[in-house]
């Protein structure tokens, strides 16, 4: 799964402005750290706001569908459902180390969470 097409898929899916369905909710929401591990250890990563379904177990992130991998992925806990590609799926760390082996470097973060992910990691 490391060719360039999933790569690709990532962007394309981010760069799309869908309305959110009704059923999103902003209480069922959280600001989460997400990679993309398709190409290997460290991939196009950002903090950006996820919806849960109510169930908890289907996560939605602007275009994208995931679901957990359920113990069975390599350094992954989700795939995308359209793709098949895994990501890992975290809350943001206080100390901005998110990536596997620490730091940010690369990770970005979308606009419309930036002032909250702020106060995430300044408390």
């Amino acid at each position: 799964m490391s060719n360039g097409r999933h790569i690709d898929h990532w962007k394309e899916k981010l760069c799309s402005d869908e309305q959110l369905p009704s059923e999103y909710k902003l209480s069922r929401s959280k600001i989460m750290y997400i990679e993309d591990k398709s190409s290997g250890l460290e991939g196009p990563a950002r903090i950006g706001r996820v919806y849960l379904s109510k169930s908890g177990k289907t996560l939605y992130y602007r275009g994208l569908k995931f679901q957990g991998l359920k113990g069975s992925g390599f350094k992954a806990n989700y795939f995308e459902v359209e793709s098949g590609d895994h990501y890992w799926i975290s809350g943001p760390h206080k100390d901005q180390n998110d990536r596997l082996y620490g730091g940010n470097r690369g990770v970005e973060i979308d606009e419309d969470v930036s002032e909250e992910y702020k106060e995430i990691v300044s408390t």
